[in-house]
């Protein structure tokens, strides 16, 4: 596996966070915004390229140039459903940024994503984006996600999950060597059920309060 685009954010904060998800006892409240959190310390990280420029601004002293953010707005594509946790956490830096919207669900026999919905800003192809998605389990949501940025002129594209397997990681790396992948924990392997382990159930069940 090429693990030159993939960072594991071994933060104190981020591997404690993660643990409270992991809890069975974490209730719905508790989980959806331990996952805010995650994804905004993650975030810091993820979106350190983000391009700046100087600009003149008065202070109460006096006049000085300074960076603030430049060119096309950034887009954050979270992955319908449980990627929608993860949305106000990059919002929450970078308030400005576009959304994007990706629908795919899993189908429970063969395990692979299927689409139901896309919907992208404009100008895609001029935008920094960032697919967020808080499991990458077999790879294939996140897979087909960036496939379909890509086909709508998405360029400069990063992935970030909170949890990942190994076996998800080595597909996307293959699929997608160009995309920068953030991830928070890299769990042991997947089930004969494709599920995480030990991983944290069904995020998107544990983020909306939705029975398995």
């Amino acid at each position: 596996m090429d693990t030159e685009n993939i960072f594991y954010l071994n933060h104190p904060l981020i591997q404690h966070k993660i643990s409270r998800l992991r809890d069975e006892n974490t209730g719905t409240n508790e989980f959806r915004k331990l996952v805010e959190e995650i994804t905004m310390l993650m975030g810091f990280e993820a979106l350190r390229e983000l391009p700046v420029e100087d600009v003149e601004i008065k202070t109460p002293i006096e006049k000085c140039m300074t960076p603030m953010l430049a060119g096309r707005k950034m887009v954050v594509v979270p992955i319908i459903r449980a990627g929608l946790g993860m949305m106000n956490g990059i919002l929450d830096l970078v308030p400005s940024a576009k959304v994007g919207h990706i629908g795919l669900a899993r189908n429970e026999e063969t395990h692979q994503a299927e689409e139901y919905y896309c919907k992208m800003p404009d100008l895609l192809d001029q935008r920094p984006i960032i697919v967020v998605d808080p499991m990458l389990a077999t790879g294939g949501s996140a897979i087909d996600a960036i496939s379909m940025i890509k086909k709508r002129g998405g360029k400069n594209i990063k992935f970030m999950c909170i949890i990942a397997a190994p076996e998800g990681l080595e597909r996307m790396t293959k699929a997608h060597p160009d995309v920068k992948i953030y991830v928070g924990h890299l769990d042991r392997c997947l089930n004969e059920n494709a599920y995480i382990c030990p991983g944290l159930g069904d995020a998107g069940d544990r983020i909306f309060g939705t029975d398995n």
